[in-house]
């Protein structure tokens, strides 16, 4: 059960934390008369950051460096990002979270006992039930919002964009509870679905910067370009093929981290002019080191996490 263990609190460290930014940013974007759509997204907040807690708890020394270093947990930008979005918002963040998984050290030689194995089965069941909750939520927000009927300062496409990434979540979950692993997709199906994720950011960072920001403007658009010329190439690729189309996404997601990097670091240091959250820079650029490490595992022939 050893692979079950490591993967299961992998997925959470990075997905878990997603969620609950995923809750944060849509409690941000509505208006003061929604009370109840406010209520909702600030539970499930609570939901995923009790669960994030617990998987801190049981991960140290279990995980892998490979997912520690990566920055996909968390970046030197995370602890500032969640202070600024927190007095920026008002919205509560607990941050002794982060300072924890700042702490966590990888398991060199991970021992898996039957006590191990039941809080993580325990954890998993939690986070699926809580993530059951949060797509109804996203899925009735977009209902309403293509309706004409809830105002949000959040795009449709970033409610449905949120909304796949979450039933990604549920799927791995799903496979590790009733396998006890995950069945590694094949490369080209993975590229398809983090290409398009990529080109949204590059889409979203567009629409949110300020007018004025032209430079960092046209950078984006010719990002959001690249990725949907990668998304048409990988839907075309033969599956045997896709080894030169995945070294060509590689070098172009290391060009586009480096540009969210640049970019966190302008908005967490206020040089950016936007209305983009300090916590929604770093939110995407911890996406963008997850996709790297899927493509360089990849290039190595290794697993999906290259966990075990």
């Amino acid at each position: 059960m050893k692979e079950y263990v490591i993967l299961s609190l992998e997925t959470h460290l990075f997905f878990g934390r997603i969620m609950k930014e995923h809750s944060l940013f849509l409690l941000a974007g509505f208006p003061a008369k929604e009370t109840e759509f406010i209520q909702r997204a600030d539970r499930f907040r609570e939901e995923f950051e009790d669960g994030l807690r617990k998987t801190v708890k049981l991960a140290d020394g279990v995980v892998s460096e490979s997912a520690l270093s990566s920055g996909e947990i968390v970046t030197e930008f995370t602890r500032k990002a969640e202070c600024q979005t927190r007095n920026l918002t008002g919205i509560l963040i607990d941050e002794t979270i982060t300072e924890a998984e700042e702490r966590l050290h990888a398991g060199d030689c991970v021992t898996v006992n039957r006590e191990i194995v039941c809080q993580v089965r325990m954890l998993n069941q939690q986070m699926q039930k809580s993530l059951n909750g949060l797509i109804s939520f996203k899925e009735e927000i977009l209902r309403e919002m293509t309706g004409c009927k809830l105002y949000t300062a959040n795009y449709p496409l970033l409610i449905a964009h949120i909304l796949r990434e979450a039933k990604l979540y549920r799927q791995i979950i799903f496979e590790l509870e009733k396998r006890g692993r995950v069945s590694a997709p094949d490369i080209k199906n993975l590229e398809i679905f983090w290409n398009q994720i990529m080109m949204e950011h590059a889409q979203f960072i567009r629409g949110l910067l300020d007018p004025t920001e032209c430079e960092l403007l046209e950078t984006a658009d010719g990002f959001a370009q690249d990725y949907c010329r990668l998304l048409e190439e990988a839907r075309e690729q033969d599956r045997k093929a896709m080894h030169a189309l995945t070294a060509r996404t590689l070098q172009t997601t290391k060009q586009y981290q480096q540009f969210k990097t640049a970019g966190t670091t302008g908005i967490t240091g206020c040089e950016i002019r936007s209305i983009i959250l300090p916590l929604l820079a770093d939110h995407v650029l911890r996406e963008a080191n997850h996709y790297l490490r899927i493509l360089e595992h990849a290039q190595k022939g290794r697993g999906w996490y290259g966990t075990v």
